[in-house]
């Protein structure tokens, strides 16, 4: 999804955004460097395995996944992370690992931490590794429909 798609969904559902562009970075914490933005703001979309399926787990740059919690709240399911190799045709037009954290956009339920949920914006990758977009974070709730729990630790 390149960040013309991106743009075009976000206008086609009325959402303000702001898009820039930055030198390549490959990890949510580099690009949250690279542009200024902070990690606690930085979208970090992580692709899990539950029961056979993909669903995308969005957390804040500077948080890591405690898998026990978030096993918890997913209803107590065997949570397994995945390999960029196991999902990167699910997300098509989009650099590996430059995916939005738009799982609903890509036939996936989405779940949001609570940390990052808090936040009165969010930012993240745009489709590449050079496009960023920050929006409102009750406009993403809105389009995503994010399950939020807490399942994260500071780093």
């Amino acid at each position: 999804m390149p960040v013309r798609q991106l743009e075009e969904y976000l206008e086609a559902n009325r959402v303000r955004y702001m898009a820039h562009n930055h030198s390549p970075t490959f990890t949510a914490q580099e690009t949250a460097e690279a542009t200024h933005i902070s990690g606690k703001e930085m979208a970090k979309p992580i692709i899990i395995e539950v029961a056979g399926k993909h669903m995308m787990v969005v957390t804040a740059a500077c948080e890591r996944i405690n898998f026990d919690r978030l096993s918890d709240a997913i209803g107590g399911e065997k949570v397994r992370l995945c390999h960029e190799d196991e999902f990167e045709d699910e997300f098509p037009n989009c650099e590996t690992g430059g995916m939005p954290p738009f799982g609903n956009l890509f036939g996936m339920p989405v779940i949001l931490s609570a940390y990052l949920a808090s936040n009165d914006t969010i930012s993240f990758n745009a489709g590449s590794h050079t496009e960023v977009v920050q929006m409102d974070m009750l406009d993403y709730c809105t389009l995503t429909r994010p399950r939020v729990a807490r399942f994260t630790i500071l780093h």
